[in-house]
């Protein structure tokens, strides 16, 4: 991934937060299959391993499995907040007009090599735990036990698990650092107008050393 300098984020616990919070992944491989992508949500360890586990499952006819357990090498990517960027909330371009658009986002992306595993107590503790991550908030939280056993155990015959040991992690945040300060208030500003968008203003706010409102 490209990396300016001062959009780097090295800190494992906010990339480990991007991850929890964004946890539909894309699960990318160079393998037999040729290139392949496919949108997984992913369960995080973090105590696993130095720079933390990441566990899911895929449809047993998808041939990403295969490619895995062949030895592919696997990039996972975490979409976090994004927002387009117009040129017109930068006071710069009332001052000199020399200003383009651009997009501001947060991304980590974790490498490793995964290990298929084919056992139903493996899979029921995947789906376990990735159930309880989304339905934990909930006041009536769905769990796993909720649906008859038998009926559980015969879905899980469709599935494979697949577990990656993080080798490598990096995040960008690229959220107005390299503009004016002054840029990057209109650039909190503009955000503002839109109720979706409170995530990167925050972003905004606190990479670009702004006060918080």
């Amino acid at each position: 991934m490209y990396q300016p300098p001062h959009f780097r984020e090295d800190d494992l616990g906010v990339q480990h937060a991007l991850i929890r919070a964004h946890p539909l992944g894309l699960l990318i491989t160079a393998g037999q299959s040729g290139l392949v992508a496919n949108s997984v949500p992913f369960h995080l360890d973090p105590d696993a391993g130095a720079k933390g586990t990441l566990r899911l499952h895929v449809a047993r006819p998808n041939a990403q499995w295969r490619d895995i357990q062949a030895g592919a090498e696997v990039l996972a990517v975490f979409q976090g907040a994004d927002a387009y960027v117009t040129p017109s909330w930068y006071k710069t371009k009332q001052e000199t007009g020399k200003v383009v658009p651009t997009w501001n986002y947060a991304i980590v992306q974790a490498r490793g090599v995964g290990r298929v595993i084919d056992d139903a107590d493996w899979l029921l503790a995947q789906i376990g735990a990735l159930t309880r991550q989304q339905e934990g908030g909930r006041q009536k939280p769905w769990a796993v036990g909720d649906a008859p056993d038998d009926f559980i155990r015969a879905q899980m015959k469709g599935i494979i698990g697949i577990e990656i040991e993080i080798a490598s992690i990096e995040g960008k945040w690229k959220v107005s650092q390299n503009r004016p300060v002054a840029d990057r208030e209109g650039v909190a500003a503009g955000l503002g107008e839109s109720s979706d968008q409170a995530d990167m203003i925050e972003l905004v706010r606190r990479y670009g050393g702004l006060t918080t409102e």
